[in-house]
Formats: C-alpha cells, sequence, structure tokens
C-alpha cells in the first residue's frame, strides 16, 4: 500500500472487487488508527486510500470513522490531507456532515498549519453546503487580523479574497482597518493588503489609512522591503479607479522623493517623476 510499485496492478484490483471484497479491505485498513495513519501518511498510500473512497456508502462509512477519529493529525499532514479533501468531495451528506463539524470546530489549527492551510483551502473552494460555507468564510473573516499575521493563515485569507465575494472582501477590509499599514511592514500581511488593493471597495478602506497616517511613516512604509510593493500597487490601483485618491497619495509623497530614489522605494520615486513631468 505504501510503495510505488503495482499502481496498475491496485487499480485493476480495485476494479474487479465487489463491494464486500471493498468492505473487507476498508475494514482491515481502518481497524487500527496506528496502523491508518502509518499509511495514509505515506504519498503512495494516501493516493491509494483517496482511490477507494466513493465507491460505496458502505466502504465510506469506514474511512470516514477512521479519519474522525485522527482529524486533525490526518488534515495537517503532507500526504494525508488529501484524504481528507477527496472525502469532501465523494462522501454522502450524512459523513460530510460530521467532517465539517470538524472542520469548523479545528479550522484555525488547519488554517496555522503548513499542510492543513492548504487542505482548509481546497476544502472552501469545493464546499457545497452553504450553511457550512459560508460558516468557514465567517470564521475566516472574523479571525483576519490574527491569520493575516500567520505564515500559513495568511494564505486562507488570501483565498477568500480570491472568491470575490463581496461580503467576505467589505468584511476584512473593515476588520483590516487601523491595522493595514502595520501588517503593510510585514511579509505575510504585505500579501493581504496588496490583494484588499485589488478590488475598488476594500481599496479606498487601505489608501484612506494610507492618507491618514503621517507623512514620515508613509515615508518608512514606502521605503521598506515589503512595504514599497504596498505602495506601488496603491499607486497603479488608485490611477486606474480613483483618481482622487491617487492625487492624494502623490501629494503626500512627493517631498520624500529624493528619499524614495536610495531606497526600496525607487520605483514608488519612478511613479512620482513620471507624474511630475506630465503635470
Amino acid at each position: 500500500m505504501t510503495d510505488g510499485d503495482g499502481v496498475s496492478y491496485f487499480k485493476e484490483m480495485i476494479s474487479k472487487s465487489d463491494k464486500t471484497e471493498l468492505q473487507r479491505m476498508a475494514s482491515l485498513l481502518t481497524s487500527d488508527s496506528d496502523y491508518f495513519m502509518s499509511i495514509v501518511t505515506t504519498k503512495f498510500g494516501s493516493r491509494r486510500v483517496q482511490k477507494l473512497l466513493g465507491k460505496s456508502d458502505d466502504v465510506d462509512a469506514f474511512f470516514c470513522a477512521a479519519i474522525l477519529r485522527r482529524f486533525l493529525h490526518i488534515t495537517t499532514d503532507k500526504y494525508a490531507s488529501y484524504v481528507t479533501i477527496r472525502a469532501m468531495v465523494v462522501f454522502d451528506k450524512v459523513m460530510k456532515k460530521a467532517l465539517y463539524e470538524h472542520i469548523l470546530y479545528h479550522a484555525l489549527d488547519l488554517a496555522c498549519d503548513q499542510h492543513g492551510c492548504i487542505a482548509l483551502n481546497d476544502i472552501i473552494t469545493d464546499a457545497d453546503d452553504p450553511y457550512y460555507r459560508d460558516q468557514l468564510l465567517e470564521l475566516v473573516v472574523s479571525n483576519a487580523l490574527r491569520l493575516s499575521n500567520d505564515a500559513s493563515g495568511n494564505f486562507v485569507v488570501q483565498h477568500v479574497l480570491t472568491l470575490y465575494d463581496s461580503r467576505c472582501i467589505h468584511n476584512i477590509a473593515v476588520n483590516l482597518y487601523g491595522q493595514c499599514i502595520e501588517l503593510s511592514f510585514k511579509k505575510y500581511g504585505s500579501y493581504i493588503v496588496e490583494k484588499l488593493l485589488e478590488v475598488e471597495e476594500s481599496m479606498v478602506v487601505v489608501v484612506v489609512e494610507l492618507l491618514g497616517c503621517d507623512g514620515d511613516r508613509l515615508m518608512r512604509l514606502a521605503r521598506n522591503e515589503f512595504g514599497n510593493f504596498v505602495v506601488v500597487k496603491a499607486l497603479r490601483f488608485t490611477k486606474e479607479m480613483r483618481m482622487d485618491l491617487f492625487w492624494g497619495l502623490v501629494q503626500k509623497l512627493m517631498p520624500f522623493i529624493h528619499l524614495l530614489r536610495r531606497s526600496h522605494g525607487n520605483n514608488i520615486a519612478n511613479i512620482l517623476d513620471t507624474f511630475r513631468l506630465r503635470c
């Protein structure tokens, strides 16, 4: 089950097995949680278990129980997490509901895990139950600041923003208002702020905060190794969507153009030079 040999043989064996034989196989694989973990935490073991999912409700019931017993360990593992992802696609509604409840309970743990965040993003994308989908999105939105500062969690916030759900985008922007500048100084936080700048409604929230800070802080942000990307994006998108905000940023940055040329803000200085020449 755990090595790369015999892939074609395994596929053929499954195709020729009847429901009783598949149930027996599922029972043997899942009767001991430690043994099941030793299978699904390997590359080929995970792939083969995924092939067994969705064959029948009786077979799925064995695997569902096994996943629930070690849910967090499985769904945060590099290979085993794909078993949970596959299960959320092929299981029936009753078994999915049981898994959804565990996902909601452990959602923040998943979001802040290197592999769990990938699983959570896939589960959110494929969620076919409106209630649980909304619950997961609301959990991400309400914890946007914590997740934006996390090395893995920020990818979940980014993912939710790329779903282009206007309500979620608005609520994330509102929840992060007052923290956007601080986030922009940080590697992971700056990714989130850049995403917010891509949609006009949330872009306004970010730029209003940029315009509201003192000039020295905005200058330091523009010269920062991460923040300079945020300011460049703010200039680019305000120029496309809101010239009043663009002009406000230009006016606030122009006194520091000589400092920007000698730092990470060189691209910003080039934008300001172009605008000044046109004027």
